[in-house]
């Protein structure tokens, strides 16, 4: 299973929120930079990257910081918040950008995602974060009247072959993640499903290999020690690999 330790981006500094509030940031590093360096220092082969000022705006909120990154670190980066049009995609894939996350403009506009991955293929996932089982939008302020099972086949069947799935209520947590509703997009569709929100320790990432996801994100629970990155990569691999 692939680990995705992430950074959350707000104000151009590493944040974190509990259960989705903006109200709620906390500051977790004053450079993105250097946490991405740290992350790839200690063998991560992947980054999950969110630009949480463009998740409100609509527009990418935090250019010159993800620019930085993409250019200067040599793993695969994937990002989401406020991607919403074929030309940012482009841009940010020609920069070394790995994957762009749609989440917002998924929902609201599928012939974007039908053109984005006609376009672009697996470059492009899929960003689902449900609130009380229902798509949530625009950084996560507007709650649809999609349930996430529904709009995860709406995905697949446009072609989509990775989603990142959010409880929201667990994202900040330290509480573990919503394994159930986890494990019923992953039953659910064939796409391959990173899991996100709520990682306490190790204990969860083994639960998650053994559940057959793909990939795993991890942001809080390594920026208050809960989980060490290099364990966590070793689970990750140690597990598939007794397979």
């Amino acid at each position: 299973m692939k680990i995705f330790p992430a950074i959350d981006v707000k104000n151009g500094k590493c944040v974190r929120l509990y259960q989705g509030e903006f109200s709620s940031s906390e500051v977790v590093g004053e450079d993105p930079m250097e946490t991405a360096l740290s992350f790839e220092a200690q063998g991560s082969e992947y980054i999950h990257m969110v630009d949480l000022d463009g998740a409100l705006s609509g527009t990418i909120g935090n250019a010159n910081i993800i620019n930085k990154v993409i250019v200067n670190i040599n793993i695969p980066i994937q990002l989401g918040g406020g991607i919403r049009s074929i030309e940012v995609i482009e841009m940010l894939l020609k920069k070394g950008l790995n994957r762009v996350i749609l989440g917002t403009a998924a929902l609201n506009n599928p012939s974007l995602v039908k053109e984005a991955i006609k376009k672009f293929g697996d470059k492009i996932a899929i960003g689902i974060d449900a609130r009380n089982g229902y798509v949530a939008v625009d950084g996560w302020k507007t709650s649809s009247k999609i349930e996430y099972i529904e709009f995860a086949k709406q995905m697949e069947d446009i072609g989509a072959k990775t989603i990142i799935f959010t409880d929201i209520s667990r994202d900040g947590t330290l509480a573990g993640p919503n394994f159930e509703a986890t494990r019923k997009i992953n039953d659910q569709v064939s796409c391959d499903i990173i899991a996100s929100g709520g990682m306490k320790n190790i204990e969860d990432i083994k639960k998650l290999v053994k559940m057959n996801m793909y990939g795993a994100i991890i942001g809080k629970a390594l920026y208050s020690g809960n989980i060490s990155l290099v364990e966590a990569i070793t689970a990750g691999r140690g597990v598939v690999d007794a397979y």
